[in-house]
């Protein structure tokens, strides 16, 4: 009979690359402070949470049309947006990854750095 194993066991979870690879198309925008956290056991909505957050408004556009066409490149639709990149945070829902993309003042005010500071920081490796 097979190991059963909890969720967290997982020694590459599922959702890794994926998010690795949204991380790595953020940093190639320049997007700053990208974070990645683990939130499987915290939350049902998803595995993953990936936040940065852009300076300028075209800024912002190109950390999102960078993010969107990347994952597009490996075969990932989007199941469901929200916000615009005239406004002030994006999310992009990919199933088990849900990306959130910041102006800087709306990432201060939502603090979901904050709100997520239970759940373990995925090491993105960005250098």
């Amino acid at each position: 009979m097979p190991k059963l194993r909890k969720k967290g066991d997982d020694p590459q979870p599922a959702f890794l690359p994926n998010t690795l690879r949204i991380g790595a198309l953020c940093a190639k925008r320049k997007a700053k402070d990208v974070r990645a956290y683990d939130v499987r056991g915290l939350t049902v909505v998803a595995d993953s949470l990936v936040l940065c957050t852009a300076s300028s408004e075209p800024h912002f556009k190109a950390v999102y049309n960078e993010v969107r066409e990347g994952m597009k490149e490996v075969g990932v639709a989007p199941l469901r947006s929200e916000g615009t990149t005239k406004g002030a945070w994006l999310v992009i829902d990919y199933g088990d990854i849900v990306f959130h993309l910041f102006r800087e003042e709306a990432r201060e005010f939502y603090d979901l750095d904050g709100l997520w500071a239970d759940a373990p920081v995925v090491d993105l490796d960005l250098g």
